[in-house]
């Protein structure tokens, strides 16, 4: 059995813009132990970005919580490719709870966008795909971007955005992708069927 607790994402990036971070890990915590409650025995947190209070959450249960860079890292690793590009919400891009991650816990290391195309990435995210728009604009920006990691050295591009893969998709791309949504979803049900 799926049991889905689901937010009113106005609320959620009202708070991430205003910086407030903690009472957004209240509001994961309190999801996670009524899931927890109801008989779950997983929980995933369904965003990139949010994953900013995975620890706090995992901290406050006593069920697994499926890591979204943690099954993206076990995929890169397969790939053995030593570093790798980062798109997402400038949260993923600019603090160190995602790249941290990667660098310190998995030895991935990371290229980011320079500071103009974070901000671009960002502000099609927000203003753009989470209201389900998809421009052919953004998309050649986006692979533009894409090709400045790669000659930056990146070996692969992870999709850090769970609204990223509406526009970009391996087709699009020389070098693997990998698309943290798709990945993260598929691992939970290899977790569950276990």
């Amino acid at each position: 059995m799926c049991r889905i607790f689901a937010f009113d994402f106005e609320e959620i990036e009202e708070l991430q813009h205003q910086g407030n971070w903690g009472k957004l890990t209240e509001l994961m915590v309190d999801a996670a132990r009524r899931l927890e409650k109801i008989g779950a025995e997983l929980v995933l947190i369904c965003t990139n970005t949010m994953h900013k209070a995975a620890g706090d959450v995992q901290s406050a249960i006593g069920i697994p919580l499926i890591h979204i860079m943690d099954v993206t890292v076990e995929r890169i690793k397969e790939k053995r490719l030593k570093r790798v590009g980062l798109l997402g919400t400038r949260f993923i891009m600019e603090e160190d709870f995602y790249k941290k991650r990667l660098t310190v816990k998995h030895g991935i290391d990371v290229v980011i966008p320079n500071e103009e195309e974070r901000e671009l990435i960002h502000n099609v995210i927000y203003n753009e795909l989470c209201l389900g728009i998809t421009k052919p604009e953004s998309k050649t920006r986006f692979k533009k971007i894409i090709r400045n990691l790669v000659s930056n050295g990146a070996e692969g591009i992870i999709l850090g955005c769970t609204e990223i893969p509406l526009l970009i998709n391996q087709e699009d791309v020389e070098v693997p992708v990998f698309d943290t949504t798709t990945i993260h979803a598929e691992s939970a049900v290899e977790y569950a069927l276990k």
